[in-house]
């Protein structure tokens, strides 16, 4: 049984599956009025895709993008993503400036989770999770393939890695190539649950063929899932009013 992961008013656990939306913008008008529609969209929680943003080496004016987005969405709880390119990111930089903006990031009192790659340093990492902790924030660690779907055994290792590593919220997304890569993912998401897990996971296939896999999160253990209110931030996400249809004719 997993330890459930609560978050403001939203808890990540076992048999649910909320669904995150994204908050795409290059600009802070485009972020605010992006914050805006995000609102009252229904989703349980936004990211905002840091990656996106063309000031994000300036901490200021991510500072202030982030004071502008928790207006705004009020008691929503609010992700902070910097997507690297090399896992489908729109921006690169350094990695003592991936560390340091999500540092920031976590102990600014405007977000409430982070998403941190799993494949970068081990020490900067257990530093920015421990204050993320140390701030009360949650942190999602992930690992993104854009091109296979790696084995089985490959998947499980690698969440099971976040888990030790401190992730409150362990997360793989990866791109099938054949109809058997999405029952890969989703095999391994169920081994998952029911032999190693200790808090809830998030997994996915991506595009158009892995769309099974973003509505029977509460099937074979996901907690999470991402849809859409416009643009989309990964391959196969699917309009959130869609989504919660086809997710509520399978509860």
């Amino acid at each position: 049984m997993t330890q459930a992961v609560k978050v403001k008013n939203i808890t990540f656990q076992e048999g649910e599956t909320l669904i995150c939306v994204p908050l795409i913008g290059k600009t802070l008008d485009d972020v605010k009025a992006g914050a805006l529609t995000l609102a009252t969209a229904g989703a349980d929680l936004i990211e905002w895709r840091v990656d996106h943003f063309t000031q994000v080496t300036d901490a200021e004016q991510v500072h202030q993008a982030l004071v502008e987005i928790r207006k705004l969405l009020a008691d929503i709880p609010l992700l902070f993503t910097f997507r690297s390119k090399r896992e489908g990111g729109e921006t690169e930089i350094a990695d003592e400036a991936y560390f340091e903006l999500n540092r920031q990031a976590a102990v600014s009192g405007l977000v409430d989770l982070v998403d941190l790659e799993l494949f970068n340093d081990e020490t900067q990492l257990r530093a920015v999770i421990d204050a993320a902790h140390a701030a009360g924030v949650k942190v999602i660690m992930s690992s993104h393939d854009f091109h296979k779907t790696p084995a089985q055994e490959v998947i499980i290792s690698r969440l099971r890695r976040m888990q030790d590593l401190g992730a409150d919220l362990p997360k793989i997304a990866v791109m099938p190539q054949t109809p058997k890569d999405v029952l890969t993912l989703l095999s391994a998401t169920l081994e998952m649950k029911e032999q190693y897990a200790t808090r809830p996971i998030i997994t996915m296939s991506m595009a158009k063929m892995g769309g099974v896999s973003r509505v029977t999160g509460r099937l074979f253990g996901s907690a999470m899932t991402f849809g859409t209110v416009g643009q989309a931030s990964a391959p196969g996400q699917i309009a959130i009013a869609q989504l919660r249809e086809m997710m509520g004719m399978l509860s």
